[in-house]
């Protein structure tokens, strides 16, 4: 049986351009290695549907675990998986000349070389991030992404013991790091054995372009600096995103911002991320214009967005970087306590930006995200961060992809949602404590038309208002009067 897997995970292999036929003896002893196999004979092909990638990996790992190769354990398996899939891989430096001989031809064609060597060699975990739960929900500002992540399956208490215990140690310094290209992995580090990256050179500096294990949109890709410094919002980074959008137009990359709470899950790190997908805010609409005198090539609008966006266009990248930096430079010291705005609290900084650049038509384009995360009494997670009555949907730090339009939520949501469904329907009258208020909202509000054929659609876009009103909590500058007020006051200081 195991070599029928084998002889199959080969034959997909070559199908899905892996390997040549000339690499087919190499990489099947490579396998046969890895499974303490030094016999090998090919056996007869049943009439069963050619099972993909992902299935064959999860079967021959199944056998390396009965075998006592591996011990039964979430990280063990991982690592594991990874190893056989590397035996199929070429070595950076031909997956980098590949990509660069056709991105001589196209842009476009390098990189969906690359996303397509990287679902393949099931480093993009396509089976498990099939498995989240999307959807879109209409609002006044576009449609929100909706997303229930379902895809990073959870380890058990023997691997979580493990992970604990293990000697600490710091190679790779970070799950950013250069260093994890081709790393084996180990307890509490994840695997990476068929990990690529293409070298970039942004504004004569390495930079390095992968894609996400656990892609939140197509090509959601991460762009990473060759060192380990912190994240920066400067005016380097405004020249750097959109120095990568030269390069790759038909491609956004943007940034999380560089401080706690209004920042990402890692600030260790300087990344960007990107890809080809176009989110809600990008498509969202000028609310209003202004001009700024210092830069007549550059067209300057508030975008129509819950959170407080102002959007710069022009022809030329360097206007545009110069524009981006005097507007971060104004905001970094702006305060405006009649709208809750403090730049400094002693020597603490608040105010940061979220930039995202991309090409759209003729015109480069540079949104900057106004960000400040002080807190208070009131408000102990951030003033200008998901507030407590939306925390049963969506608690975390609201980043870069979130900023956009689209909400990662937690796996929980899928059977707590589906609790709150029944709950609404009267079929049981427990729900998760943290929900019960709205619950019994919805409950109410909807009593007269609801049913099993539309509860789901129902609480779906409920959770999508929740998440429309976790982005106007993370706006410094509210939709209503004094907020258009206060932001106007700010525009008129550029």
């Amino acid at each position: 049986m195991i070599n029928q897997l084998v002889q199959q995970l080969i034959k997909q292999a070559l199908a899905a351009q892996l390997i040549e036929r000339e690499d087919e003896i190499y990489a099947r002893n490579q396998v046969l290695s890895l499974l303490h196999l030094a016999d090998y004979k090919e056996e007869a092909e049943t009439e069963n549907t050619p099972q993909e990638i992902p299935e064959l990996l999860e079967q021959i790992v199944d056998y390396a675990c009965e075998q006592g190769i591996i011990e039964d354990l979430f990280d063990e398996k991982e690592i594991f998986s990874s190893k056989i899939m590397n035996c199929f891989i070429a070595r950076p430096s031909s997956v980098n000349q590949l990509f660069y001989e056709k991105y001589k031809q196209n842009s476009q064609e390098a990189t969906q070389y690359f996303y397509e060597l990287s679902k393949n060699s099931n480093y993009i975990q396509m089976k498990r991030i099939r498995q989240n739960i999307e959807y879109k929900v209409a609002t006044e500002y576009g449609d929100l992404d909706i997303t229930i992540n379902l895809s990073r399956p959870e380890k058990d208490p023997k691997s979580i013991a493990l992970e604990r215990a293990a000697q600490k140690t710091d190679y790779p310094k970070c799950l950013l790091c250069i260093e994890n290209e081709g790393y084996a992995g180990r307890i509490g580090h994840p695997a990476r054995s068929n990990h690529r990256m293409v070298r970039v050179n942004l504004l004569d500096e390495n930079w390095y372009l992968q894609f996400s294990p656990y892609v939140y949109y197509n090509e959601h890709c991460i762009v990473l600096s060759e060192k380990h410094t912190d994240m920066k919002i400067s005016p380097a980074t405004f020249a750097r995103l959109l120095s990568f959008v030269e390069k790759f137009p038909h491609y956004f990359l943007g940034s999380n911002a560089d401080i706690p709470i209004v920042g990402g899950s890692i600030l260790s790190h300087e990344h960007y991320q990107g890809g080809n997908y176009q989110f809600a805010m990008a498509k969202a609409e000028d609310d209003w214009t202004f001009t700024m005198s210092g830069f007549p090539n550059v067209e300057c609008s508030v975008v129509k967005w819950p959170m407080s966006v102002i959007r710069l266009r022009s022809e030329e990248v360097g206007s545009l970087t110069e524009a981006g930096a005097y507007i971060l430079a104004k905001w970094k010291n702006y305060s405006d306590e009649t709208v809750n705005i403090l730049a400094k609290t002693g020597e603490t900084p608040h105010n940061t930006i979220t930039p995202i650049a991309r090409k759209n038509g003729d015109l480069f384009e540079l949104d900057l995200v106004l960000r400040n995360n002080r807190t208070s009494d009131e408000h102990p997670l951030g003033i200008f961060h998901p507030h407590s009555d939306v925390h049963h949907i969506k608690k975390e730090n609201i980043g870069l992809i979130e900023v956009m339009g689209l909400a990662v939520l937690p796996a929980r949501l899928k059977r707590e949602l589906e609790e709150v469904e029944n709950f609404i329907l009267g079929k049981t009258e427990v729900v998760t404590d943290y929900h019960l208020n709205w619950a019994e909202e919805l409950k109410a509000r909807y009593q007269a038309v609801v049913d099993v054929s539309n509860v789901e659609s129902i609480v779906r876009d409920e959770v999508g208002k929740k998440f429309l009103r976790v982005l106007e909590d993370a706006g410094v500058f509210k939709r209503d009067e004094a907020g258009t007020t206060g932001f106007r006051r700010f525009i008129q200081t550029l």
